[in-house]
């Protein structure tokens, strides 16, 4: 079984992410969202939240799970049997990260990276941008699923 993870924070989960994951699971028969934990940040969504979205925006692809993890991915692969970590590219300098990003998991576990251009509708959008837009008031509804706009605005009217 060919199994790759998509790891990412997700908060909160964009179209591009979304994009990325569908094309994915084309590719593998099965394709686990990663939502990685770093307790030293502090996100708009919980992780319990990010989980819930992610699952309700890819309940329509059979061969997706979802899951959270803190450490490293490629512990998680190791853990899970997972031999390819699938990623999106918007820019260069992404690529400059997640290149080298994926010569230390190589290094590290042997599990190869997939890095996959963005759709180019998307190469502008990432979770904070789309946060901080939505903050002073900006439309975000076409660069978030409906359900992560939704939660996205009550959220920030429950700061209010």
């Amino acid at each position: 079984m060919r199994r790759a993870v998509c790891p990412g924070s997700y908060d909160p989960v964009t179209n591009g992410h979304l994009d990325i994951i569908e094309r994915a699971a084309k590719l593998f028969d099965e394709v686990v969202v990663a939502v990685m934990i770093n307790k030293s940040k502090k996100g708009m969504f919980t992780i319990d939240e990010r989980l819930e979205m992610l699952r309700e925006i890819t309940a329509h692809l059979p061969n997706v799970r979802v899951d959270s993890w803190h450490g490293l991915l490629v512990d998680y692969c190791r853990q899970h049997d997972i031999a390819a970590i699938a990623k999106g590219l918007r820019s260069v300098s992404d690529f400059d990260y997640e290149l080298q990003m994926a010569q230390m998991n190589r290094e590290l576990s042997g599990v190869e990276t997939l890095l996959m251009s963005n759709n180019p509708a998307y190469g502008f959008v990432s979770s904070s941008l789309v946060k901080e837009v939505a903050t002073y008031g900006g439309d975000v509804k076409n660069l978030v699923p409906d359900v992560v706009f939704e939660r996205l605005t009550a959220k920030l009217a429950e700061r209010a």
